[in-house]
């Protein structure tokens, strides 16, 4: 199901029809075949990106079409002749497509002077044939960043303002990608932007290109218009930098707090740097350049900032209140306040009822020149957080009973029974296994079985190592049968008990398995100790807990209500299927009393 709710400029790229040219109230948005019988992959939105002369609409299944800026009121998307799409960006005038496979097609007078209206493929034009798997892509204003699997940051495109790292007058532009950075985690820009900043392992962050009005927060000392290399950044605020985006002539950095409450999200604020054109700093100073905060009461103790869009000259907030907030220019409305005046400071901006107001968490903003876009996008795994927790848990000591030593002599431990039911249940394979992780760095081995314990694509290079010796698609109905539908099973052992803060919670192994490849590992092996354990998973917040509970019996995070109705359901089909089970039907009678009287 999507949800998309657009305001802006409604002009040229007529993205919704018989409605103005400037639509200054957030309004819901509908693509022209919503309602023919489509896969609902089809109309599932993943991502939004949108530029002076292109809005381009990314589907979860891999597939992409584009609104182009044109004087036709009448135009149709077109489909973008990629397959297995993974993101999108629109620069000013060019645009990339990042596969699931790792490669970047792009296309743009800068990228493609001959042919600037077709897709070529940027990253197999890097000289190193050994980085040409591409993690991450971000615009710029005229130039594309690359994040390969080697952590190596390339950029392409123009140079004017030495925003590939280089002096601009001998490298005005380029065509091919050339290395700027090593050892990059984060690569942050804009699609209006000439400035670019760096962030590494280490959260050392470094930028280069336009600098003029301070929007790379270097401090009054350094005004120079062009840096034409990398120049660390000194006094970022403290904290850990979840993301930069830059406008025309600032940035907005999103900081994240620690928070000694391990209950309690770490607090996130906003700082911004640059000129204050149109007021897009959110504050009243005409030019800042260092990154300070932008304060506001809309910005209260108890809420918290989830995602930020910065256009060219307006920023849009969204928070868990849930509040969506603004500040910035408005000529186009795109500020959604019903007006189009500029908002010096942020601002509150009304929202139409959402659909899914209790997931906020997946709603997210995207601002182009001059349109906006609020849309809904779970992700793959709408429990990607819960799955990282629970790794986590699995990768405790009392999990663990094999090692894996790194190519520096890192010792890195696993759970066996995981291993060896995503590698076949096979110790050749295991073997291999040691064998790929002993020419691996500490980081690298690390993103392998986080693969393997998730079944996740998280890095395409390591994955097509291991991917040979990984077994993602094993039948497991047989097994299944032989250890749940034996009328020999001892009872206890169908449900695996959680300890946690001195209760006790059973759950049925059986839907576990159906949910998670995690403990599929653990409770289909064939060598596994069956006997009845208990757990303790005190380690994982309420918050993850509760969705946890959810997770198991509706998978998906329902209402509390809706939650225990699932659960009563799935308790009376149990008392209905075991019939001669008088013991276990007193007990199933006692807790749904007990659901019921709650």
């Amino acid at each position: 199901m999507n949800e998309i709710i657009f305001f802006g400029l409604n002009k040229k790229s007529k993205l919704i029809k018989n409605e103005p040219e400037k639509i200054t109230k957030p309004i819901q948005f509908k693509f022209e075949n919503e309602n023919e019988n489509e896969n609902e992959n089809e109309k599932q939105i993943k991502q939004i990106s949108s530029g002076n002369f292109s809005t381009i609409f990314l589907f979860k299944n891999g597939k992409a079409i584009e609104y182009l800026n044109k004087n036709d009121s009448n135009q149709k998307p077109s489909k973008i002749q990629i397959e297995n799409i993974q993101k999108v960006i629109v620069g000013y005038q060019n645009k990339a497509i990042l596969t699931i496979e790792g490669n970047v097609f792009a296309k743009g007078k800068d990228i493609n002077s001959k042919n600037p209206n077709k897709f070529i493929n940027i990253s197999s034009l890097i000289e190193d044939t050994n980085d040409r798997i591409i993690e991450d892509i971000v615009s710029g204003r005229n130039s594309i960043y690359l994040l390969t699997s080697n952590q190596n940051a390339y950029g392409i495109g123009s140079n004017d303002y030495g925003q590939i790292g280089f002096d601009s007058e001998t490298l005005p532009k380029t065509q091919k990608p050339i290395l700027i950075m090593k050892n990059v985690s984060k690569i942050f820009s804009g699609n209006s932007s000439n400035s670019i900043f760096f962030l590494n392992s280490n959260q050392e962050l470094f930028g280069c290109g336009d600098t003029d009005d301070g929007q790379l927060g270097l401090g009054e000392s350094r005004k120079e218009t062009k840096i034409q290399k990398l120049t660390k950044i000194q006094n970022i605020p403290k904290g850990k930098i979840i993301d930069i985006q830059c406008g025309y002539v600032h940035s907005i950095m999103l900081i994240e707090n620690e928070n000694q409450n391990q209950n309690q999200n770490p607090k996130r604020k906003l700082y911004s740097c640059g000129h204050n054109r149109y007021n897009g700093l959110g504050k009243n100073e005409e030019t800042t350049y260092e990154f300070t905060e932008i304060k506001s009461s809309l910005f209260e103790n108890d809420d918290n900032i989830l995602d930020f869009s910065v256009g060219n000259f307006h920023t849009l907030i969204l928070t868990s209140k849930p509040k969506l907030i603004g500040f910035g220019y408005n000529w186009y409305g795109q500020l959604g306040t019903e007006d189009t005046n500029n908002q010096s400071f942020p601002i509150q901006i009304e929202l139409p009822k959402l659909r899914f107001n209790e997931d906020i968490s997946n709603y997210h903003l995207s601002c182009g020149s001059s349109k906006s876009f609020l849309y809904y996008s779970p992700s793959l795994s709408s429990f990607s957080n819960l799955e990282e927790d629970l790794i986590k848990l699995f990768e405790r000591k009392e999990f663990c009973d094999i090692s894996f030593k790194t190519e520096n002599g890192e010792i890195i431990e696993a759970h066996k029974l995981i291993l060896k039911y995503r590698l076949n249940q096979n110790e050749n394979q295991i073997e291999k296994l040691q064998e790929i992780i002993s020419k691996k760095s500490i980081k690298e081995s690390n993103q392998i079985f986080e693969m393997i314990y998730s079944n996740r694509i998280i890095n395409p290079k390591l994955y097509s190592e291991i991917k040979e010796i990984i077994n993602s698609n094993e039948k497991i109905e047989e097994t299944i049968k032989r250890i749940y539908l034996n009328e020999n099973e001892n009872e206890n052992e169908k449900d695996f008990i959680i300890e946690r803060e001195e209760k006790q919670y059973k759950f049925p192994k059986l839907i576990l398995i159906m949910r998670s490849e995690l403990y599929r590992g653990m409770f289909l092996s064939v060598t596994e100790d069956k006997s009845n354990k208990v757990t303790d998973y005190s380690e994982l917040s309420n918050k993850s807990f509760q969705l946890f509970e959810y997770w198991i019996y509706s998978k998906s995070k329902s209402k509390l209500k809706l939650k225990l109705k699932l659960k009563l359901k799935l308790k009376f089909k149990i008392k209905i299927k075991i019939k001669i089970k008088i013991k276990i039907k007193i007990k199933i009678k006692i807790k749904i009393k007990q659901i019921q009287k709650n």
